[in-house]
């Protein structure tokens, strides 16, 4: 079974869809007790919490295709999913593997626990 076929891509794909969740979990929790600690009101708190771990989960499943595929071939999953948009590739866009991008939402998140703060009186 060649690693670029359409099952090994559904397989990589299902297994980056379940770890996520537990992902934005696990990496969403310092942010929430950090906002808690400072009294943001709570759907800030979520929505801060949210955009914090997005980046970090990111990194991960991004590094989760590398290995599966190596390096010279995830580009070939990527394209996969934008072929895909509303299935496997639904909440893929080709921006997210970028590492600006991962590194403004870590930033916006970051500006967001003051702001967060003001906003909640």
């Amino acid at each position: 079974m060649s690693e670029l076929s359409h099952s090994n891509f559904v397989r990589i794909s299902l297994i980056n869809w379940v770890l996520s969740i537990p992902m934005i979990v696990l990496f969403a929790w310092p942010y929430y007790y950090a906002a808690k600690l400072i009294g943001m009101t709570e759907i800030f708190r979520y929505l801060g919490a949210f955009i914090f771990s997005v980046p970090f989960m990111i990194t991960i499943i991004h590094g989760h295709v590398t290995m599966a595929l190596g390096s010279p071939h995830r580009d070939n999953y990527y394209n996969w999913l934008l072929q895909h948009p509303y299935s496997f590739g639904l909440f893929f866009n080709i921006i997210m593997v970028k590492t600006r991008f991962r590194l403004i939402l870590l930033i916006v998140s970051l500006i967001f626990l003051p702001v967060g703060y003001l906003l909640s009186f």
